[in-house]
């Protein structure tokens, strides 16, 4: 079956870590970019953070600069994204999906495609309370 699957989500107090893994079944994720995006109720959906396919070249929102990190093991077929610092406006549904190329626009990481077909996975629910 192809699909990509997010976990790793949870209920964190502010301050607190997660880290959430986006795992590819029926494809392989070095041939993408992949982002993470995440939507909180009421909200339009902002692009997270991007990781380029061939060099790894990271992109990130400014909201979350020096607290996430994007990385990618090929041999695992997964991408994940270390959170730290954790803070109540991080709550939210993320997703990753995949691309072909990433860039930074505004205060946003931005996943760019222009392939045939991409990929979504269903979403992990990050909350973020006290």
């Amino acid at each position: 079956q192809v699909q990509l699957v997010e976990s790793g989500g949870g209920l964190v107090q502010p301050g607190g870590s997660l880290t959430l893994s986006c795992a590819a079944s029926g494809f392989t994720l070095d041939h993408y970019a992949i982002g993470w995006f995440r939507q909180a109720p009421g909200k339009e959906r902002e692009g997270v953070s991007c990781i380029t396919m061939h060099d790894g070249t990271t992109y990130y929102r400014d909201s979350v600069k020096g607290r996430f990190t994007i990385s990618r093991d090929n041999a695992k077929n997964t991408v994940y994204l270390q959170m730290n610092s954790l803070k109540l406006e991080d709550t939210a549904v993320y997703y990753c999906g995949t691309g072909s190329s990433c860039r930074n626009y505004r205060d946003q990481a931005v996943l760019l495609s222009i392939n045939p077909k991409d990929y979504w996975g269903q979403g992990t629910q990050v909350t973020v309370s006290s």
